[in-house]
């Protein structure tokens, strides 16, 4: 398959990305697309649907040989899944899935089209294979199973974030950044409530700790 485009976000490594796409809605994306694939006639009625899905690459994920099973975060870092009822990035094939909402189609005088998204469970680079319109009367299954997720989709922190620390980042940024610690980024097999733990978000390291359901920040640090 042929890399199409590649996401811009704020996310410069894994740790603290969303482990789905819709959790943090006010995460915001750029998708530039490869200038073989920059005809605006490849973008015609797109502007017309809300939301997207895109399909892209686990480009960071190192492994060899794949398992059978996995140990889902949520379910504690301990128990074992198949792999294929998880979305484990640790997969036969690094293909990743996400249902995006579509803010706009922009025309870049360099760039070409390009698509503002948010809700996005993306790194900053992430390569993208495809982008498909969602569309509800096929996509959206209300009545479907949801299996052992639906004892772990519920799992929000109480964030403490001081004002002044807060203020560091710009307000259209403040949203996203308390979203995001509220989805308890650390490890899923770290409860150590003296631990400090650091999640790189856009320009800054937020350094929190956690205890129990409540999440304190006690810095935000500039990376460059």
């Amino acid at each position: 398959m042929k890399i199409i485009a590649h996401i811009r976000t704020d996310f410069p490594d894994k740790f603290g990305i969303p482990r789905q796409s819709g959790l943090v809605e006010s995460l915001k994306g750029t998708i530039i697309f490869e200038p073989e694939y920059r005809n605006p006639e490849a973008f015609k009625g797109l502007e017309e649907f809300s939301h997207i899905w895109l399909l892209w690459q686990f480009s960071q994920v190192k492994k060899e040989n794949w398992s059978a099973t996995v140990k889902p975060p949520r379910l504690g870092g301990k128990k074992r899944m198949g792999v294929f009822a998880t979305r484990s990035p640790f997969r036969p094939n690094d293909i990743g899935l996400s249902c995006v909402r579509l803010e706009a189609v922009k025309t870049d005088e360099k760039m070409g089209p390009v698509l503002l998204v948010s809700g996005g469970d993306l790194m900053d680079g992430t390569p993208i294979y495809d982008v498909k319109p969602y569309i509800p009367f096929t996509d959206c299954r209300p009545e479907a199973a949801e299996g052992y997720t639906g004892k772990t989709k519920v799992h929000e922190l109480l964030v403490d974030f001081p004002k002044e620390l807060l203020e560091r980042y710009p307000m259209e940024k403040r949203a996203a950044v308390v979203g995001i610690l509220a989805q308890d980024p650390r490890p899923a097999y770290v409860r150590d409530p003296e631990r400090v733990y650091g999640v790189a978000f856009g320009e800054f390291d937020i350094k929190f700790q956690v205890n129990g359901d409540r999440l304190t920040v006690r810095d935000v640090v500039r990376r460059f």
